[in-house]
């Protein structure tokens, strides 16, 4: 019976349910077998949040759990994190039973299991690397933005019966931007002048961009539409550069970081700045690169039961960071001064399709970044020195393979050894 006892971990602790307007706490002093509970509500409010630290180091209380509930959490761990061990957990591990639920009963709820140690703790890295984080998940989020006006300004023109996005690789390039302006801000169309804004490569192809736009159809209205569209992309432009400029400003202590990283292939600047404030830079927060991959959601899940085997999909984690290093394996594999992950991919995707593949070269980065921010190191990995081996020496390589196998198979009795003199014959 004692062997099913679960062990108390944390003797004084607290478990706090985290709302907009008030959060309700709950201290449990473990004296006995029987805990002891203390409950009281605060307000959100600075004032407030203080006099609950205040409460929790009267009670000699040093450790605090609270779910993460949107961004509500983050004022109250603001101000407890100098002193107290601010746990942060999932919804998905305090989670109570429907139907018997409140306000009193979950922030118990989730004091008894983080008292027993049953609630792992979510990464929260320093101040800096979250402030840092802000910034690039707001330049995530314009990108995107900008790409959706960029593909809404395509399509004002090709339901106006312009089809010179076929022509054209690019249409903010400089050509179809000049082309394009001349449309929208033009009552006539002159096909002379317009032949004269072509420059360089595209000029060959000054006959197909004319069919492109021979007969077009374009109002007025639709003509302001497509002015307001790239108004708002230019300001989108302007806006990701400002920022730009203020995540150099706050990067500066971890330049050395960044650079380490941008020694991998795929990587670059803006990738390496996006990984750092994802995963910071100290990476015993994780304790080994297994972990921090699960993290990331780039890991295959694990779900069976009655010995069926359901489903391995990767999880959903990782919403910012995995895009960013499924980006970065792309860069990767089509990196022609360095082939090795182009290489594994290829491998890959011949067995297990190109998405899984991806996601695979994706890993291998994510652990090769947790190893170079571990050890200091650059970019080396153990088995460089077979993907870029030259034909000559791989060729030897396999010679001394077999070689080794015929041994083994000698060995075993399972060859006769007149064979090793006929392979050594054969391969001179």
């Amino acid at each position: 019976m004692g062997g099913n006892v679960l062990r108390t971990v944390y003797p004084i602790c607290c478990g706090v349910d985290v709302h907009k307007r008030f959060f309700v706490a709950t201290i449990i002093t473990t004296e006995g077998i029987e805990p002891k509970y203390q409950k009281r509500r605060f307000s959100t409010f600075n004032n407030d949040i203080l006099k609950f630290k205040a409460w929790l180091l009267e009670n000699n209380c040093r450790d605090v759990c609270m779910e993460s509930t949107g961004k509500y959490w983050i004022p109250v761990s603001n101000l407890l994190e100098d002193c107290v061990n601010v746990t942060i957990a999932n919804p998905k591990w305090v989670r109570t039973v429907k139907g018997d639920k409140d306000d009193d009963k979950d922030s118990r709820w989730i004091g008894n299991m983080f008292r027993i140690g049953l609630v792992p703790g979510s990464f929260i890295p320093c101040k800096d690397i979250r402030i840092l984080r802000e910034y690039t998940r707001y330049r995530f989020k314009l990108v995107s933005c900008k790409s959706s006006e960029k593909n809404r300004y395509q399509n004002v023109f090709t339901v106006c019966n312009v089809a010179l996005d076929s022509v054209v690789s690019d249409m903010f390039g400089k050509s179809a931007s000049s082309i394009t302006d001349y449309i929208v801000n033009s009552d006539t169309f002159d096909p002379e002048h317009c032949v004269s804004l072509l420059q360089k490569s595209l000029k060959k192809k000054a006959d197909e961009v004319l069919e492109s736009i021979d007969g077009f159809q374009m109002t007025e209205a639709q003509k302001k539409r497509a002015k307001i569209v790239k108004e708002h992309y230019n300001y989108l432009l302007d806006h990701i550069g400002k920022i730009d400029t203020v995540i150099d400003e706050l990067v500066g202590p971890y330049e050395s970081a960044v650079n380490l990283l941008c020694t991998n292939p795929g990587i670059q600047r803006h990738s390496a700045i996006t990984v750092i404030s994802e995963i910071g830079t100290d990476m015993s927060q994780f304790g080994s690169s297994k972990r921090l991959c699960r993290w990331a959601g780039l890991t295959p899940g694990n779900n069976a039961s009655a010995g069926k085997k359901k489903s391995v999909r990767i999880m959903r984690a990782g919403v910012y960071l995995k895009p960013a290093l499924v980006e970065i394996a792309h860069a990767a594999v089509k990196d022609k001064k360095n082939p090795y992950y182009a290489i594994k991919y290829e491998r890959l995707f011949k067995r297990r399709g190109k998405k899984r593949a991806i996601i695979a070269i994706a890993r291998m980065i994510l652990t090769a970044v947790y190893n170079m921010l571990s050890t200091g190191e650059v970019w080396n990995p153990s088995d460089l020195d077979q993907i870029d081996m030259p034909p000559e020496l791989r060729e030897k390589e396999v010679q001394k393979s077999l070689r080794r196998a015929v041994k083994l198979l000698v060995a075993h009795g399972l060859i006769a050894p007149d064979l090793i003199k006929f392979t050594e014959l054969s391969s001179a």
